[in-house]
């Protein structure tokens, strides 16, 4: 037994080493847009192509990398995800050398490949290392870890990525040659960074998940699989457009700049990553009084997030304010993934309504509130998703599921339409429509037949 829980122990932090690298990578680029619409002077709707680029890669691959990972195995899948990551990461070199946002968007492409496989190879790597009924607090830590990454990564992007803004040049003095310079860098890094790590797990022995079982094709006979992955669309579409829009919304409504815009949006994900700190715990079978320890630990980097962040003590105070009320919305779902999810889809709804109507000075906390709510979406609807499946059949299932991920292309460029169209505010309509959806997944769609 002791055995078991060293080999689970390890197997855990090798995907929360995997799930900090997809999620560094993929706000990275979402936090992108905004750059590449100055750069090329873009329209909101062509802006958002740098998440469609992204985000459709997993309707092009997830299916297929899902078949690849059931033959090559989870490790192997791995090591193939950071390799193709790092590919996507160069070649950002010439494509700033290049000066074209086409090239921009291929090396995006490239380097989405990667986190697809590492996306499809990671989700149901954890739902297999332990038990099924812990399976989505298992879920909701690894999205933890990713969610730190998330946090961080719209902090570096505005000191390497906007730096020249930070430093007191407006991009409107910069050609664009210039400013197109500050976006390599960083990529060089990661790519460096994730090579590194991919040779380190091909000399590592970590735990073996079985791929075989039955046959794949009998994944489409369960309703429940459809419709998480239909979740997942609506999700990751609703998490990704309100991240850009809400960024383009502080220039426009709020009044603040391009740096201080791309910085405030890790507000939006620091409240993602308290929310799947506390589902990790409150979803799991912790002791209750181990649990509320942690609530306040997560409590006091609640503090720290919203501190840090604005540097005002009283913006910290206000970030816990609303990771409480976040804390308490959980309770509600009474430690069951489907009525927490339903809780807090109908929350994220409301707070999108609301972004929308109320004064600019209330747009920051109430629009990065949101991301408060989105933090159990992805590991509920997945875990839901999957929920009583056999082993072999989890690799067919997350590709199906993962397909879905392309979402995140569809949805924000619908937003960024709508934007263009009639005002920045307007584009929230669609993340509503989108939580009530899941909402609906939660209580219904998610019951096995």
């Amino acid at each position: 037994m002791t055995q078991q829980k060293n080999t689970q122990a390890v197997g855990m932090a090798f995907m929360g080493m995997i799930f900090f690298i997809f999620g560094f990578v993929t706000t990275f680029n979402i936090t992108l847009a905004d750059k590449f619409k100055a750069v090329f002077d873009l329209s909101n709707f062509q802006a958002q192509l740098v998440n469609g680029a992204f985000f459709f890669t997993y309707f092009v691959l997830s299916f297929a990398s899902g078949s690849i990972i059931k033959k090559i195995g989870y490790k192997s899948g791995v090591i193939l995800g950071l390799v193709l990551v790092a590919a996507g990461s160069f070649l950002f070199f010439p494509a700033a050398k290049a000066l074209s946002f086409p090239f921009f968007l291929f090396a995006i492409f490239v380097m989405a490949c990667g986190v697809v496989f590492l996306q499809v190879a990671a989700n149901p790597y954890v739902t297999a290392l332990g038990p099924s009924e812990t399976a989505s607090g298992r879920l909701n830590l690894t999205q933890a870890l990713n969610s730190i990454a998330t946090t961080i990564a719209p902090i570096l992007a505005s000191i390497f990525v906007f730096k020249e803004a930070a430093e007191g040049a407006l991009d409107a003095v910069l050609t664009p040659e210039q400013a197109a310079q500050t976006v390599p860098m960083p990529f060089i890094i990661i790519g460096i960074l994730v090579l590194i790590i991919a040779v380190v797990i091909y000399f590592l022995k970590l735990p073996t998940i079985s791929t075989t079982g039955v046959e794949g094709k009998s994944v489409w006979k369960y309703p429940h699989v459809i419709l998480g992955a239909l979740g997942i669309f609506f999700y990751v579409g609703a998490e990704v457009g309100s991240a850009a829009m809400i960024q383009r919304y502080l220039q426009e409504a709020g009044d603040f700049t391009r740096t201080e815009a791309a910085k405030m949006i890790a507000l939006y994900w620091g409240g993602a990553m308290v929310g799947r700190f506390y589902a990790s715990f409150m979803l799991s079978n912790t002791e209750k009084s181990k649990k509320y320890l942690y609530t306040i630990l997560v409590l006091a980097l609640a503090f720290v997030v919203g501190w840090y962040i604005r540097r005002e003590v009283t913006d910290g105070l206000i970030f816990v304010g609303v990771a409480l009320v976040n804390y308490l919305a959980m309770q509600l779902g009474q430690g069951k993934a489907n009525k927490t999810l339903a809780v807090f889809a109908v929350i994220a709804a409301l707070l999108a309504l609301a972004t929308m109507s109320v004064p600019a000075n209330m747009i920051l906390w109430v629009g990065c509130s949101i991301g408060f709510f989105n933090s159990v979406m992805f590991p509920n609807i997945f875990a839901l998703g999957v929920d009583g499946l056999d082993k072999g059949e989890l690799s067919t299932a997350s590709g199906i599921i993962n397909t879905l991920i392309v979402g995140g292309a569809v949805i924000p460029v619908l937003m960024g339409k709508v934007a263009d169209g009639f005002g920045v505010k307007f584009a929230f309509i669609l993340p509503i429509i989108c939580y009530a959806y899941i909402a609906y997944f939660a209580l219904v769609g998610s019951k096995h037949k």
